[in-house]
């Protein structure tokens, strides 16, 4: 449990990591941003399918690839629900919102980090299910993947919050916030397949679902608004840093 709870927090506090970075580093070209984002991109891919999608059909038995695909798209569809209510991350963090500079603008930043916060619970239960199957090596790597998207999350909050006027104490609280929803998630994901074994399958390709949908419709597509080779390698390169990683310490 101990070690369930150092991971919550870690996963939770990279976002403020980030927004550290983005107040130490605000001239990061949007460009070497891509490629940091992309390169998440890359671990989380492979944190859900080594680390999730896989491990859901070994648990699954007789039905394991019906209740996996199940999974799966179960946890697309709500995220896909959660897009319904708040707006697309992807459309929020373009560079009409970077540009105002004005209170006028503020709901529309509150509205942008409400957005994150939101997100980051299925990306926190999708860590604490990750504990469920008993491997704690893989279970790490998934939250590692989180953690590192995480980042540039926390870096994206900074600039617009700031330039609404919002004082930096006030945004890094707004930063901690939502660390703090994924903190909650973790916990809540850990709990729920401890309570009941039976739905760990299930909940394994759930929370695999909602990482692929979180790369597909939210990550990919805010990497690729120019030259897209340096992100796309950056992506395969986050990939086979996991896969090296999972095949050493499996």
């Amino acid at each position: 449990m101990g070690l369930v709870l150092l991971t919550a927090l870690g996963v939770g506090g990279a976002t403020v990591i980030g927004a550290v970075l983005g107040v130490v580093f605000k001239k990061i070209s949007h460009k070497f941003s891509d490629i940091v984002l992309s390169f998440a991109a890359g671990v989380m891919l492979a944190a859900a399918v080594l680390g999730l999608i896989l491990p859901s059909l070994e648990y699954g038995g007789r039905f394991g690839i019906l209740i996996t695909i199940a999974g799966i798209f179960a946890g697309a569809f709500a995220l896909n629900l959660i897009d319904k209510v708040v707006p697309h991350l992807h459309r929020l963090m373009g560079s009409d919102i970077e540009d105002h500079a004005h209170n006028a603008h503020l709901s529309k930043v509150l509205l942008f980090v409400t957005a994150i916060a939101i997100h980051n619970l299925p990306e926190g239960i999708a860590a604490g299910v990750g504990f469920g199957s008993g491997n704690a090596s893989e279970a790490l790597l998934i939250a590692g993947g989180i953690a590192l998207q995480n980042i540039p999350e926390g870096m994206v909050i900074i600039g617009p919050m700031l330039s609404a006027g919002v004082s930096l104490k006030k945004t890094f609280l707004c930063a901690m916030a939502t660390g703090l929803v994924e903190v909650l998630g973790t916990l809540l994901g850990y709990f729920a397949v401890s309570v009941s074994a039976a739905i760990l399958p299930f909940a394994l390709a759930f929370a695999g679902g909602t990482m692929l949908y979180v790369i597909s419709d939210e990550m990919i597509p805010e990497t690729h608004h120019g030259e897209t080779p340096g992100v796309t390698y950056s992506l395969l390169v986050g990939f086979c840093l996991m896969l090296i990683s999972d095949v050493l310490l499996g």
